[in-house]
């Protein structure tokens, strides 16, 4: 009487403990568990990977880096794994770097919409004395 009742409760008319699938509710829990895993973890985790390696691969001379470090440069000048940055305003701070130290890319301005502001900057530099004061 009490082996039928277990076997009934089990509903597959194996006793419990006995011999199953591989794939029984375990089986399955893990195989869910695996594929919640690799569509939350793994595969948005490859896709930044990826990006981030387009982005540095279209790095070219005169765009606006940031380092991981949190520096602002501008590249002069790039190789396949280095490019060499430049910091700061007196132009003399050249440093080579690998690409994989670069953190954001900001690509270089064409010079069209900006041609009218560099015109009026030399027409007013030009009327600048030695000093730095604007001549009447």
């Amino acid at each position: 009487m009490g082996l039928d009742l277990l076997l009934t409760a089990t509903g597959n008319g194996v006793p419990a403990g006995g011999t199953g699938s591989i794939f029984g509710s375990y089986g399955i829990s893990l195989v869910l568990m695996i594929v919640i895993f690799y569509f939350f973890l793994i595969r948005p985790q490859k896709k930044e990977q990826k990006k981030i390696q387009d982005m540095l691969k279209e790095v070219e001379v005169g765009d606006v880096v940031v380092t991981t470090s949190g520096f602002y440069g501008v590249v002069i000048d790039v190789t396949d794994d280095d490019v060499i940055v430049e910091f700061g305003s007196n132009r003399n701070c050249r440093i080579p770097m690998k690409k994989s130290a670069i953190a954001q890319v900001e690509k270089a301005d064409d010079g069209s919409s900006s041609s009218s502001t560099v015109e009026e900057k030399k027409e007013d530099e030009g009327k600048k004395s030695l000093f730095g004061k604007k001549k009447d």
